[in-house]
């Protein structure tokens, strides 16, 4: 196995526990990274030729390797992939009564650029770099050996992939489901399969859909960016007097309106489809007030560069939420961006209250589930946070 060589100092970092190395960071006269071909193991050396570990290595991209052991001359080949997915299935199954759960998170599970939902004999995978791309055969026969699935849907149209020069599209083996079944919380939920958002349905969500559910009962309850109903339907079940929807996808809508009938029939359920922003002025302008409200926007931030208009846009939407809550009502707010630190989210909550002459009580702060575990040296894998507060004079 080649060696791939760091420039001095270039090593702190990862010495402490980080697994992605940065093309700045290569000393590319000791290794030239143009003489490495996409997903070729390598062993990471400091400048002084000390092994760090084993890495998959990409020219092309800006983050050019990214470790998954820490010993020198390690293949991500078959049988690490296999220990790492029963590690990670191991955890899950003492999370979780059933099948339906991220199996595998990525870094959180040291297996950098690799994302497996699982819904029963279904999983849904998400490849988002050359090293795992190239070992795609290897990590579908572990799959098979240790889950047995009956379909895998490789949903890979993601843009991630063009920054590591990979082609985007979908692909499937075995026969698909036409749409998810989701247990969770209680509540089981139907979601679209092949043309879903994402991986089909957010699990990283399942803890604060089961808090802001705490204050529901009787409760007129705003789902903003609502998806199939997940906070809502939740909501809902546990004994919501009506739920309002809201998104920009019909398709989601109409699962979120089933899902509502199947899991609460006694409450009341609206959707409204078009844009949150114009959506939430008509509804303040009408006059509309709601006891609870869950605002769980798309990812504003999607790149560094993008973060004010970003923070721009976070802000609006908690100064239209807070417009539109009863007093002392119930907002959970949101925010997947893990550009978006997590006290800005906060500073949007606490200035849309100030801005109206309210007061925001915290109740409670949370984040992904514990099915997206967070590396714990990565800042970069802790993205979802989620604030419940009560808003009032």
């Amino acid at each position: 196995m080649r060696k791939l060589c760091l420039k001095k100092n270039e090593d702190r970092r990862l010495r402490a526990g980080h697994l992605w190395v940065f093309a700045n960071e290569v000393d590319v006269k000791q290794s030239p990274l143009t003489d490495f071909a996409p997903g070729e193991s390598a062993t990471l050396c400091d400048w002084r030729g000390a092994p760090l570990g084993s890495v998959c290595v990409n020219p092309a991209s800006l983050i050019c390797a990214r470790l998954h052991s820490r010993k020198p001359d390690v293949e991500l080949d078959e049988a690490l992939l296999a220990q790492r997915l029963e590690s990670a299935l191991a955890l899950r199954q003492r999370l979780y009564p059933g099948p339906w759960y991220r199996l595998c998170h990525g870094e959180g599970d040291f297996l950098p650029g690799l994302v497996i939902d699982r819904y029963g004999d279904h999983l849904t995978v998400q490849v988002t770099t050359a090293g795992m791309e190239q070992r795609r055969e290897a990590l579908t026969a572990a799959l098979h050996t240790l889950l047995h699935p009956t379909s895998i849907l490789w949903a890979n149209d993601l843009a991630a992939r063009g920054l590591e020069n990979l082609s985007r599209e979908q692909q499937s083996e075995g026969q698909l489901p036409e749409r998810l079944e989701v247990p969770e919380n209680g509540c089981r939920f139907f979601a679209p399969c092949a043309t879903g958002q994402k991986t089909g349905w957010f699990y990283d969500q399942r803890p604060n859909r089961a808090e802001l559910a705490r204050y529901a009962k009787d409760a007129d309850v705003l789902d903003i960016f609502s998806y199939v109903g997940g906070f809502g339907v939740t909501a809902a079940a546990a004994g919501a007097r009506s739920v309002t929807f809201v998104d920009a996808s019909a398709q989601a809508l109409a699962f979120a309106e089933e899902n509502a009938r199947a899991n609460a029939p006694g409450c009341e359920a609206q959707t409204l489809c078009g844009d949150a922003f114009d959506l939430l002025r008509q509804m303040r302008d009408e006059g509309r007030r709601f006891q609870a409200i869950s605002l769980d926007p798309p990812a504003f931030i999607k790149r560094r560069k993008d973060a004010a208009l970003g923070l721009a846009a976070y802000k609006q939407a908690n100064d239209l939420a807070v417009q539109l809550l009863t007093p002392g009502g119930i907002l959970a707010t949101s925010s997947c961006s893990h550009h978006l630190e997590t006290q800005s989210l906060r500073a949007c909550l606490t200035q849309a209250a100030a801005k109206r002459k309210l007061h925001a009580r915290i109740l409670f702060a949370g984040g992904q589930g514990p099915d997206h575990p967070i590396h714990a040296a990565m800042p970069e894998t802790a993205y979802l946070k989620c604030f419940i507060a009560q808003v009032g004079a």
